[in-house]
C-alpha cells in the first residue's frame, strides 16, 4: 500500500472537517426542529386559549346585552306607569275641584 503524501493527508483532513461540520450542522438542525416543535405546541395552546377567551367574551357580551334590554324594558315600563299615574292624579284633582 502506498504511503499517503502530504496533499493526500491534507485532503483527508479537509474531508474529515467537512464530515464533522456536516455532523454538527445536522445536530443543530435536529435541535432547531425540536425547538420548532415545542414552539408549535405553545402556539397551539395559545390559539386554543385565545379561542376559549373569545367564546367566554362573546357569552358575557350576550349576557350584558340581555341585561341592557331588560333594563331598557323596565325603564320604558316605568315611564309608561308614571304617565298613567300622572293622568290619574290629574283626573282626581279635577274631580276633587268639581266636588269639593
Amino acid at each position: 500500500m502506498p504511503r499517503m503524501t502530504k496533499p493526500a493527508d491534507q485532503t483527508l483532513a479537509v474531508l474529515k472537517q467537512i464530515r464533522d461540520a456536516v455532523t454538527q450542522t445536522n445536530e443543530r438542525i435536529d435541535q432547531t426542529n425540536v425547538r420548532l416543535a415545542e414552539n408549535n405546541q405553545r402556539l397551539d395552546r395559545v390559539e386554543r386559549r385565545q379561542t376559549e377567551s373569545e367564546i367566554r367574551l362573546a357569552t358575557e357580551l350576550a349576557a350584558v346585552i340581555g341585561a341592557i334590554h331588560t333594563v331598557r324594558d323596565a325603564v320604558l315600563a316605568d315611564k309608561d306607569l308614571r304617565r298613567t299615574v300622572e293622568e290619574h292624579e290629574q283626573r282626581l284633582t279635577a274631580i276633587e275641584r268639581r266636588t269639593g
